[in-house]
């Protein structure tokens, strides 16, 4: 396994929110990666006396120990126990039931001699090359569902975070881990995976500097910096442009690109 990880904040200013990992078992075989994107709160009280970073780092931590050490557990379990294993060391301290409580974006995604396990739960991508070259996107779609001039009121988006007919992230609620996008794929149909936050997946999907399979092929020869980078360039020119198709000037973005052939 070859795994080359990137993490770009989206503003000096602030600390950078998003935590990846990417894990070998102590056997050496198969592996693990996971990636978070923490969801940046309005400057109000969320009920948290901790910061996003704090929140990844703690959720990342149990996904990638749970994931690597548990081969037994489905994922949408180990996400299950991540959730409650970090709500359980801030719950004395906090009001969880708040509904900007610290939360993140998943991918999680763990792979044996036999088979590649994936899990998706909010608007970062997960790439899956085939021996082919074919790229499949596994994406959970639900945010992208809700209208523009909705997202644009927190109240409105408040109310459907979290909520059927809105959309779902990891925060304090351990049962949101069986609303994740999961399934399986034979570990002989995967060449290579890529896990991207948004901040990283606009190169494509905000920008349409190419579609996904052009994507996996900028992070094979230029390595996951070399798409941050691509990233921040077509943000700098859209700045200048006026910025019409942007929300963030720059968000953080991390990408994971591992090859799967040789482990």
């Amino acid at each position: 396994m070859r795994s080359d990880v990137a993490s770009l904040p989206g503003s000096p200013e602030r600390p950078n929110e998003d935590w990846a990992a990417a894990a070998l078992p102590a056997s050496g075989r198969g592996g693990t990666v996971v990636l978070l994107d923490g969801v940046t709160p309005p400057a109000t009280d969320d009920g948290c006396v901790h910061s996003v970073p704090w929140f990844t780092a703690r959720l990342g931590g149990a996904l990638a120990e749970l994931s690597a050490s548990r081969p037994d557990v489905p994922l949408s379990e180990i996400l299950s126990r991540a959730i409650r294993r970090t709500a359980d060391a801030h719950r004395d301290t906090c009001d969880l039931s708040h509904v900007r409580t610290p939360q993140a974006t998943v991918v999680l995604v763990r792979w044996d001699d036999t088979r590649v396990e994936h899990l998706v739960l909010s608007d970062s991508v997960l790439l899956v090359e085939a021996p082919d070259g074919a790229v499949r996107a596994v994406l959970d779609d639900r945010l992208d569902r809700v209208p523009d001039e909705i997202l644009r009121s927190l109240e409105a988006t408040d109310r459907l975070r979290n909520r059927e007919g809105g959309f779902f992230t990891a925060a304090a609620d351990p049962a949101v881990a069986a609303r994740a996008v999961t399934g399986t794929t034979p570990r002989a149909e995967v060449r290579s995976l890529a896990a991207l936050t948004d901040g990283a997946s606009r190169w494509v999907d905000l920008f349409g500097a190419g579609d996904w399979t052009d994507c996996l092929g900028v992070l094979r020869k230029e390595g996951s910096l070399g798409l941050l980078h691509r990233v921040r360039a077509l943000e700098t020119a859209d700045e200048r442009a006026g910025g019409a198709r942007r929300w963030k000037r720059h968000d953080d973005a991390t990408a994971v690109y591992t090859e799967l052939s040789g482990d």
